[in-house]
């Protein structure tokens, strides 16, 4: 697996720009001083990932998009993929734990894709999928060692420090890791004295305590913050992420939860978990931010009504 380079973020953003708009990035001074917002909730999935099947799709060959892809997912990735096979005539499956998110099983329907639940976890639908694509002949599509993915996720990174090119941080949440490694990427590129922190739940911690060991481990998977539920670190976006990530940060689902209620209260944003724990992180440390330009980056807003309920329980 390659990193992807700067004129493959270029190439990416042109396939995706032909599908969707720049979302928006808008300041939010009652979050705290400084603090903008990165508004990837407002896409068409109601996620960041969708940039990433776009542009993996697009680049498929025809015998490639004629056999079809599998994925698997906790929701985000799920749609994206379901979207991008939708738009470019590819068959589709995907591999959901068992009892899903509803909101995000019936969006994977609503696009047409097959959705198959397996197992309990993250980790145990990964593979289920593995099998599935062998038997069926498809194309295996991972959540994060892609470097299609990874190139189209960077797209949204290369719209913030076009809106905003002074920024002095960039807080982004891991699961699999494929946004933290495309915000390095174009850091690197654009903004070299930007800092890009990425924050994940101490209830699932693989990818944090891989970039912590400088090698890949697993780890109890025991979060309810769906789009932070993995139980391993993948390889490539960890090889960009120990290479350019300046800190990583933990918090726990009850910090997340709160950060939630504080993006609706005050930021009028409806946010799922992992779209509010780049906040939980901000708001674990003020003093560290004092003074200072922050991008929140909201990676997506498909919360469950249970989820819902209990983030304003939080508050």
């Amino acid at each position: 697996m390659r990193i992807p380079t700067f004129p493959d973020l270029l190439r990416a953003r042109r396939t995706v720009r032909a599908h969707l708009p720049p979302t928006p990035l808008r300041p939010a001074p009652a979050l705290g001083p400084g603090v903008f917002v990165k508004h990837e909730n407002v896409q068409p999935t109601g996620a960041f990932k969708v940039r990433g099947g776009l542009n993996l799709m697009a680049g498929l060959d025809t015998e490639a998009r004629r056999r079809g892809v599998v994925g698997y997912s906790t929701g985000n990735h799920a749609q994206s993929l379901a979207h991008a096979a939708a738009l470019f005539d590819v068959p589709c499956a995907i591999v959901m734990p068992i009892a899903p998110n509803p909101l995000k099983a019936a969006a994977v329907r609503a696009l047409g894709a097959e959705l198959v639940e397996a197992g309990g976890t993250f980790d145990q639908a990964r593979e289920h999928a593995v099998e599935l694509a062998r038997e069926r002949g498809m194309r295996l599509v991972s959540a994060a060692d892609e470097p299609e993915i990874i190139a189209g996720v960077a797209t949204a990174y290369l719209e913030l420090f076009e809106q905003r090119p002074d920024l002095d941080v960039v807080i982004v949440p891991v699961g699999s890791g494929s946004g933290a490694a495309a915000a390095c990427l174009v850091a690197a590129a654009l903004a070299p004295d930007c800092e890009v922190i990425a924050v994940q739940t101490s209830a699932s911690p693989a990818a944090h305590d891989s970039w912590r060991a400088g090698e890949l481990v697993a780890r109890p998977n025991r979060t309810a913050v769906e789009g932070l539920a993995t139980g391993s670190g993948f390889a490539l976006p960890q090889r960009v992420l120990r290479a350019r990530l300046n800190d990583f940060r933990l918090v726990d689902d009850a910090a997340i939860r709160h950060a939630q209620w504080v993006m609706l209260r005050d930021a009028q944003t409806l946010a799922e978990g992992a779209g509010a724990a780049p906040l939980a992180a901000y708001l674990a440390e003020p003093e560290r931010f004092a003074g200072r330009s922050v991008a929140l980056v909201c990676t997506g807003a498909n919360a469950s009504e249970a989820e819902i309920r209990a983030a304003v329980g939080a508050g």
